[in-house]
């Protein structure tokens, strides 16, 4: 079977709207799902909420060595409200380039799973096999793998993972954790003209920000993530001009690097930002494995020929399923290595190359080989 099949397919999924809000991506991986069945895989789906479906497929199992886990999401973002050339969801093509909301994030990267997953299925039995994981709600806070990751029965084992997000095929070893928080400021109302009756939310809200504004981590800097980094990217205070607000809100979005302590780093904002209520919506560890790890340059070993070039340790500069996985196929090397262009990720008139797509489908290909010595 031709890699040229993981455009078509590529095509196929795209027409499944699967926008996260709301998601509804059971009817892409019913699809999914049965195609893995006519290849000869076994399948299972998880929802956890209404139409909010996940894939597990395995095929091969050796006793001697966990399987490769392959994964990817089906959700792709809004289409945002700049009008777009060609139709999101038909796959049309110009050139080289195959065009349409999910394209590069990262339902090529799926598609290129999926055929590499078939092209090697009768060749699976008898080896340590492959496990793929293709997630609902990825979007939006890695929600559907954060599931997944409390069903270990489900979830088996895994002995390393390659994740198919968008990275023109290079390597990477990983990316930034992520801790995202809203804070909520209490206060009490009054009349504008006489604040010195009221408690002004606003006030203490403004305060937690210049707090935050000059806060050391006092992390030594990631060799290749870099240092970690806070940004307060929501604000929200008073229902009118001349009320003293009583209530009010930030959002806050902090990256971190290896060797941070996530519980001691919240720790110390609770008691930074005093009196407030602190929720916490995502709170993932980054994901890194070393370079000179014997899996990882096995991989870059097969992509080298086709990037032309020795792949050099890179990580993500976004979060991926991969540290939700962690939780379950905990301590695994991990790859994140897709078709798609990071740099169209969200845009409109999303687009991937062609050329990548196929080429994946052969990277991929490579990998379960190279991990299942067939």
């Amino acid at each position: 079977m031709s890699s040229g099949d993981a455009v078509a397919l590529t095509r196929d999924l795209l027409r499944f709207d699967t926008v996260n809000p709301p998601g509804r991506e059971r009817d892409c991986a019913q699809h999914a799902g049965a195609l893995l069945q006519e290849w000869g895989y076994s399948v299972e789906f998880s929802e956890y909420d209404e139409g909010r479906t996940s894939v597990i497929a395995r095929a091969g199992g050796s006793e001697a060595k966990p399987p490769l886990c392959l994964t990817g999401h089906l959700d792709v973002v809004p289409l945002g409200t700049r009008p777009w050339s060609k139709d999101p969801f038909r796959g049309e093509t110009d050139g080289d380039k195959l065009f349409g909301r999910g394209t590069s994030d990262m339902k090529s990267g799926v598609a290129a799973i999926l055929i590499a997953a078939r092209n090697l299925a009768k060749k699976l039995n008898g080896t340590p096999g492959i496990v793929l994981v293709l997630t609902a709600a990825e979007e939006g806070g890695c929600i559907g793998s954060k599931h997944l990751a409390a069903l270990p029965t489900l979830m088996g084992k895994a002995g390393a993972i390659v994740v198919g997000e968008p990275t023109s095929n290079y390597p990477l070893v990983g990316h930034k954790g992520s801790i995202k928080f809203n804070a909520a400021f209490r206060g009490v109302s009054a009349h504008g003209s006489m604040p010195q009756l009221g408690v002004n939310a606003i006030y203490k809200a403004a305060r937690a920000i210049a707090k935050l504004e000059g806060f050391e981590f006092g992390a030594k800097a990631h060799p290749v993530m870099g240092a970690p980094t806070l940004n307060v990217g929501t604000f929200a205070g008073g229902s009118g001009v001349n009320l003293v607000p009583d209530a009010a809100k930030i959002g806050v979005d902090i990256r971190t690097v290896p060797g941070m302590d996530h519980d001691a780093l919240i720790a110390r904002l609770k008691e930074l930002l005093g009196e407030t209520e602190l929720d916490i919506f995502s709170d993932l560890n980054p994901v890194w494995t070393e370079p000179h790890e014997a899996w990882v340059q096995r991989v870059f070993g097969i992509c080298r020929p086709i990037l032309g070039e020795a792949p050099q340790p890179r990580t993500a500069p976004y979060m991926t399923d991969a540290a939700n996985l962690l939780k379950v196929y905990a301590g695994v090397p991990t790859v994140v290595l897709g078709p798609g262009e990071a740099a169209m990720a969200h845009q409109t008139d999303e687009y991937c190359h062609l050329e990548r797509i196929r080429q994946s489908v052969a990277i991929y290909e490579a990998i379960i080989r190279d991990w299942c010595g067939v």
